[in-house]
């Protein structure tokens, strides 16, 4: 059985400067549909975490899924927005991602652990991971109560297995936050 997806579109694009980032134009199409495009045949229901005016992300069909504590804590509590929506596991990516592998959820559960995220270029990847449904509440308590920020963090508290990608190009993981990274992206598109 395919897992849920969800795509973290729910921060603040302080670095980007300009508008919501995933909305961005990218080879003529808004950012995230390159995201959704690569994630939807991987998962079973696919939905947006998307904070503030769901409207312009309404077209695309998918459920939207806010965070359910207020105040911007971070993309830690997507992951929980999206394991109470899910009701089972939940394959997560940002929406700055758009060259996620088509095989992330299969990779990812192969590795059979609570937690499994996706490594390359010696970088972890930490949201861009399968999610068990078992974790929902240590989440919620590391959110509410220990006031917990870092993914990382979280998930190193935990069995997790990392499943590395290697060093190819482009990286698969490569990820838009300024302009500068859209344009870098349009060229590696291009080429």
């Amino acid at each position: 059985m395919k897992p849920a997806g969800l795509i973290l579109c729910g921060g603040l694009s302080r670095r980007f400067g300009r508008g919501p980032k995933m909305l961005a134009p990218l080879a003529g199409r808004p950012l995230v549909e390159h995201v959704i495009e690569r994630v939807a045949p991987q998962v079973g229901r696919l939905a947006l975490n998307v904070n503030g005016d769901p409207a312009p992300y309404l077209g695309y069909g998918l459920d939207i899924v806010a965070d359910t504590l207020p105040g911007y804590p971070g993309p830690l509590a997507g992951v929980l927005a999206g394991l109470a929506w899910a009701k089972g596991p939940l394959l997560t990516v940002t929406g700055d991602e758009p060259f996620v592998p088509r095989d992330l959820a299969a990779r990812l559960a192969a590795a059979d652990a609570p937690v499994a995220f996706a490594a390359s270029h010696g970088r972890d990847h930490w949201l861009s991971a399968l999610w068990s449904p078992a974790l929902a509440d240590d989440l919620h308590h590391a959110l509410t109560i220990e006031k917990l920020d870092r993914v990382g963090g979280f998930v190193r508290r935990h069995a997790s297995a990392r499943v590395d990608y290697g060093d190819g190009t482009p990286d698969p993981f490569f990820n838009i936050n300024t302009p500068e990274d859209l344009a870098t992206a349009e060229s590696m598109l291009a080429s």
